[in-house]
């Protein structure tokens, strides 16, 4: 607060006046205005006023934007109220702004999200994955299987992960769309080829792909730089981490053509042992750009190899060997190919009407390379549990060798997958230029997918062949939704927003039939989503909103296959309210969101077995998160800020069954036992999540950081039992950013990252198996050792 006294006292004047378009005079509607370096800004009126309030005397910048339009900033000094009208002239060639408008929302929908520019994005790019560029966002933890944020990395937001999260790269679905997690691996240095990112917390607004049911993650790829540029990345830190990208624009050849493009390689021993990391990827696009439509081609690939660390560390194991690896074969390894191909068309029909429209395929192809030990098979909780060291799981003779029958080998196996998802994404949108905006919207997709397996050595062949697939079958999923979105100003403070979707599902899968045998089924389902919201401007910098919304999401390829029709699970339904506040000054921005999600049917592993003797997904009649989000940033003087967010929520479940496996004193399974248990906490929902970093400027261009994230203690799973939780950690990281503006170059970057600071021993993911053991409840936890203090440091050399 004593930091603040300078503050208090000053005069505060009023920056208004209004914005219309050069060609027609038209009044603008819906345009930024922002005061660089504060937190002021303001959005014009459908008479095209604004107004920015509570400023105080002295020199400013002020940026003014519309799409469509070219962007102003203008110096101005304000030592009184202050009249100042934009005229604004139409863009001579059409930009990429309009790209992903549809599956976006804005300050006056109602719900709770965050934008997350370039160069905020540019900041955090060090190598590691999506999930750790983001990780200062609200509600967000991530975690990482080798321990280091490069690899396999996954993410968790209001307590739900990739799974329920919906992700679009330009709109266009990257969800798998049988088990819909995403996997960041498969998509290395995306950041290296992004504009920008929105994440929307809750069930937000209808995009394409599969439901959200905790946020969904928009990305928006490189979008037009008129003038040519290159850029050269280069990473050196812990654990032998290599990363080197080189990128490159040749901005706008003759008016009209733009090509960009990347080349990156990852490399990275990680922390845990032989959880290594060799990734690859490149980005190239070609746009067409003319005054009213814009055409562009993208193409991007990831490439990866990655040792499995997936198993975690025994719990018994980490205060002796922090880094064990279960996994000793040399070849215990992941390798993958993802090949994204895009088609992206946006065309401005008149100053009222736009549409947009994208072709797009995607063929991803690997498998996971895995030794079996015959005299040491997976877990089997009971007869029925496939036995992968067994000619017979694969359809084989068993071997004869002499007089012996052997029934199962060492061996090993390449669990292939090849498929392919492709499709059509379009929007039509509306603008009055005065109170409404309408947005159609939706998108028609299918995946095929070839599951099968490769035998590639035996100790005992059999009649094997290493050439042939077993267990070979495949998956067809076509998903197909429209939807209606409207904005409406009922005057110059009020808005409401509507939006509905209707979403059709068809997936065709080999699964068990009512008498347990192997046929193809086909499932079909239909799900209707609407949502809905208001916004109220109490002033030009204070606004209060709802809204409620509603999503439907249907069960992941386990719970399909390995089951019969009558013990499959039920699809989730999901009623989320969200309210907000927010506020803005010159020094102060801050808001806070209030959640309440609540779940019908929600799909949880309970340990239950079906009737054909499989642990899939059940469904918890209901159960529900509730919470708050609180985001704040303060400008404490001109050379230090600090920004920050935490965020409280309770994320239970009413009442649930828990079934144990039990085993007698040989060893033996002999069946199951049921636990009740009433207002338990969801798994893997920390009550605190929070992130703050502060920001010293001691001298131009030089930005100290020092970084803090907090997460509480998390359960295993849903039983809320303190023997199978993961303890809360609090990691501090320290980064100093060092810009150089020298010719011929625009400016060197020099980068330097303390990670863990205080080096700090902590877990961020596990998971548990809890069994019955001759009358003893056993817990056998797993957990994912993060890495102690490590250090990063980046050079980027921008021309």
């Amino acid at each position: 607060m004593v930091l603040m006294m300078p503050l208090i006292g000053e005069c505060q004047y009023v920056i208004s006046g209004k914005i219309t378009a050069k060609e027609n005079g038209n009044e603008l509607t819906g345009t930024t205005v922002v005061l660089m370096k504060t937190y002021l800004g303001a959005t014009s009126d459908f008479d095209g006023n604004y107004s920015i309030d509570n400023v105080a005397a002295g020199t400013y910048q002020i940026k003014v934007s519309h799409l469509g339009f070219k962007e102003q900033i203008k110096d101005i000094e304000v030592s009184g109220n202050l009249s100042l009208d934009f005229v604004l002239e139409q863009s001579s060639v059409m930009k990429d702004e309009f790209t992903v408008t549809a599956t976006r929302v804005n300050e006056k929908t109602g719900m709770a999200f965050t934008n997350v520019s370039k160069e905020e994005l540019e900041k955090n790019n060090t190598g590691q994955d999506i999930p750790y560029i983001l990780k200062l966002t609200p509600n967000l933890v991530e975690t990482s299987d080798g321990g280091t944020g490069v690899g396999y990395t996954y993410v968790r937001i209001r307590g739900s992960d990739e799974s329920r999260i919906n992700v679009t790269i330009n709109g266009i679905p990257q969800n798998d769309a049988e088990d819909h997690g995403v996997y960041w691996v498969d998509m290395p240095d995306m950041i290296g080829s992004v504009d920008n990112i929105q994440i929307q917390r809750g069930v937000g607004t209808s995009t394409n792909g599969g439901s959200a049911f905790g946020a969904t993650i928009n990305m928006q790829t490189t979008v037009l730089d008129t003038a040519a540029h290159a850029e050269s990345n280069t990473t050196y830190g812990s654990y032998h981490t290599w990363k080197n990208n080189l990128s490159f624009g040749t901005g706008l050849i003759d008016g009209k053509w733009d090509v960009e493009g990347r080349l990156s390689d990852i490399t990275s021993n990680g922390y845990m042992d032989r959880a290594s990391s060799d990734l690859k990827s490149f980005f190239a696009s070609c746009g067409y750009y003319g005054k009213n439509s814009v055409l562009k081609f993208n193409i991007f690939s990831g490439i990866e190899k990655t040792y499995q660390a997936w198993n975690g560390v025994p719990q018994d194991t980490i205060p002796v060997n922090r880094t064990y690896n279960v996994y000793t074969y040399p070849n215990e390894t992941d390798n993958y190919q993802m090949d994204n191909f895009q088609l992206l068309y946006s065309s401005q029909l008149n100053s009222n009407w736009n549409v947009n429209a994208a072709l797009h395929y995607t063929h991803g192809f690997g498998y996971y390379e895995q030794y079996v030990d015959a005299d040491n098979p997976y877990n089997p909780a009971n007869p029925t549990d496939f036995q992968p060291s067994y000619f017979s799981s694969y359809g084989l003779k068993n071997a004869v060798v002499g007089n012996d029958t052997i029934l199962n080998t060492n061996l090993i196996r390449q669990l292939w997958l090849d498929n392919q998802f492709y499709g059509t994404t379009f929007s039509i949108n509306y603008n009055s230029n005065k109170k409404l905006k309408l947005t159609i919207g939706g998108a028609a997709n299918r995946y095929n997918g070839d599951h099968y397996t490769k035998i590639v050595w035996a100790q005992y062949a059999s009649n094997s062949d290493p050439l042939a697939k077993y267990q070979d079958n495949t998956a067809v999923k076509k998903d197909a939704n429209i939807y209606a979105k409207v904005y409406y100003e009922i005057t110059k403070k009020l808005n409401l927003f509507g939006d509905i979707q209707y979403r059709n599902i068809n997936y065709t899968f080999l699964g068990y039939d009512q008498y347990y045998n192997n046929t193809t089924q086909t499932a079909n389902l239909n799900f209707v989503n609407p949502k809905g919201g208001i916004n109220y401007d109490l002033n030009s910098n204070m606004q209060i909103y709802a809204s409620y919304s509603i999503g439907n999401r249907e069960p992941v390829r386990d719970d399909y296959v390995q089951s019969t029709p009558l013990s499959r699970p039920k699809a989730e339904h999901l009623q989320d309210l969200e309210i907000g506040y927010k506020k803005e000054s010159e020094w102060l921005s801050y808001g806070i969101n209030y959640y309440y999600m609540y779940y019908t049917n929600q799909l949880a592993l309970t340990g239950q077995l079906n009737d054909v003797g499989a642990y899939i997904d059940q469904n918890i009649p209901q159960s529900y998160r509730a919470g708050a989000e609180i985001e704040t940033a303060i400008r404490i003087r001109r050379n230090l800020d600090l920004q920050g967010n935490i965020s409280f929520s309770q994320n239970r479940i009413f009442k649930h069954d828990e079934y144990l496996d039990v085993y007698d004193a040989s060893g033996n399974w002999i069946g199951q036992d049921t636990v009740h248990y009433k207002a338990t906490y969801i798994a893997f929902s920390p009550a605190i999540v929070s992130s703050i970093i502060l920001n010293w400027h001691p001298v131009k261009n030089l930005t100290l950081s020092f970084i803090n994230k907090y997460v509480s203690k998390q359960y295993l799973d849903n039983t809320s039992d303190e023997s199978r939780a993961i303890a809360a950690y609090n990691i501090n990281d320290f980064r100093i950013r060092y810009t150089i503006k020298i010719k011929p170059m625009k400016e060197i970057g020099l980068s330097f990252n303390i990670l863990n600071v205080f080096n700090k021993l902590y877990e961020s993911n596990g998971w548990d198996y809890t069994s019955i053991q001759n009358g003893v409840v056993v817990n056998d936890n797993n957990y994912y050792p993060q890495a102690p203090r490590n250090y990063l440091g980046t050079i980027t050399l921008k021309f």
